[in-house]
């Protein structure tokens, strides 16, 4: 990979929005090349490959460089390449597979400066060995692999220096395009929404917080015959010490695994996501490839808890139950209970025949007994979100405040799924997890207000 040294690292918010605003306008100019390429007798469609190439290069190269908010938004695209056309994602899907779990390092002089800063010039004491080149590079911070001072193998994440303002600076840029979303979504209400990214967004970079999530996880799946979860070492503000976990990562089964392995896996990944809340109260909200692993045993492996939502009663009951009746086909019921949960605000009217057909894909896993997930499908669901025409439904919904990270962990679960093209009984772990799914229709209804 690459190296950059810290005075490589843009700062300055000027700086950062300038390295932003290279991608559109360096997109441009590859345009244009190609344009003139094309005149020049050079077959159209090897111009719009080589166009998308250096685009997806460079979106790689200044996304990786920042390190900071805009970074994460690329990590977040990389999942919905699943979505991408045929014709396009063959340039794209390497590029952004990138993205889930590398960026350019730091140089050594700077890790060594990091962990004297925050463990003390007697850092070395803590560590029989310490590998100085890193294992993995991502948003805010890069892992290197030691041995402990008792023997065990560990991974040691280390936060970039500057990257919690890098962070929140990023974000603040990119949260400028909220206005757009105003404009082409006016049912959402974007502030709110933005304002809670942003909140968790800063959270990630308390390493603190996040040691006393992952130790959460790691006692409540210790021992599990699906999971396992490396236990926390050492930590502070800064550097994260946890046991070192080998394993093939998602990505890899994903590019090369058989089909009963991506199946294994895929079902695996939800299992993990529905039945988090209920074992232990949080739910992983970065389920991006890079951050599992199929271990040799079956299990699968999970890391990264910087982003978690905490959810100490579990999964949200409505979300079950507007799911089951939803299947049920009682349409008049799943609007007034959207609406009560804040799904569909109190000025805003929709069409239920328009929700239905909106709705039907993304609740059709949990309505048949077996389903595949696949790209194909993936494509026409994008197709539909991206709709902008006033008819479209999707512009008339909002996605309340409590549902921001739920919705991202399922929209980013989709796309892994997709792109594994899993075949499993979605609905018994639905069944088994969701609190709502399973219950009697005639027991409980959906508030309504």
């Amino acid at each position: 990979m690459p190296r950059i040294s810290v005075s490589d690292l843009p700062r300055r918010a000027v700086t950062r929005s300038a390295k932003l605003a290279t991608l559109p306008l360096g997109f441009a100019g590859r345009a244009a090349l190609g344009l003139g390429k094309r005149i020049g007798g050079k077959p159209a469609e090897i111009v719009a490959q080589e166009i998308q190439q250096r685009t997806a290069e460079q979106i790689f190269k200044v996304l990786g460089e920042l390190k900071g908010g805009a970074m994460k938004v690329g990590q977040a695209l990389s999942i919905f390449e699943a979505a991408l056309p045929q014709e396009i994602v063959g340039p794209y899907r390497a590029t952004l597979t990138k993205l889930q779990e590398s960026a350019p390092p730091l140089p050594v002089a700077t890790v060594h400066k990091v962990l004297t800063e925050q463990l003390g010039d007697g850092w070395r004491d803590y560590f029989e060995s310490f590998d100085d080149r890193p294992t993995a590079a991502a948003s805010i911070g890069q892992v290197h692999r030691a041995v402990w001072h008792d023997g065990r193998d560990v991974a040691v994440k280390i936060q970039y220096p500057g990257a919690g303002k890098a962070l929140l600076g990023d974000f603040t840029q990119l949260a400028r395009l909220g206005k757009l979303f105003g404009v082409m979504l006016p049912g959402l209400d974007i502030k709110a929404v933005l304002a809670e990214l942003r909140e968790r967004i800063a959270e990630e970079l308390d390493y603190l917080r996040e040691a006393e999530a992952q130790h959460g996880f790691a006692l409540g799946f210790q021992d599990d015959p699906d999971f396992h979860v490396p236990d926390v070492v050492a930590a502070n503000e800064m550097v994260l010490v946890t046991e070192w976990m080998d394993g093939t990562p998602l990505s890899r089964i994903i590019a090369d695994g058989t089909k009963e392995q991506r199946d294994r896996a895929g079902l695996l990944f939800v299992r993990f996501l529905f039945c988090s809340p209920a074992r232990v109260g949080m739910l992983h909200a970065d389920p991006h490839p890079g951050n599992f692993r199929m271990l040799d045993n079956g299990k699968l492996g999970i890391l990264d808890f910087g982003a978690v939502n905490r959810l100490p009663d579990g999964y949200p009951r409505s979300f079950g139950q507007l799911t089951r009746i939803f299947n049920q086909g009682d349409m008049d019921s799943v609007v007034a209970g959207l609406r009560a949960e804040g799904f569909i605000r109190p000025d805003i009217e929709v069409d239920g025949d328009a929700l239905r057909s909106f709705l039907s894909p993304y609740v059709e896993p949990t309505a048949v007994e077996e389903f595949t997930f696949s790209r194909e499908w993936f494509q026409a669901q994008a197709a539909n979100v991206t709709d902008l025409r006033p008819t479209n439904v999707v512009r008339q919904l909002n996605l309340p405040v409590s549902y921001v990270l739920i919705h991202r962990v399922h929209a980013a679960g989709v796309g892994v799924l997709c792109q594994l093209g899993t075949t499993a009984r979605f609905r018994d772990e639905a069944i088994r997890w969701v609190p709502g799914f399973a219950d009697d229709p005639e027991d409980e209804a959906v508030p309504v207000s």
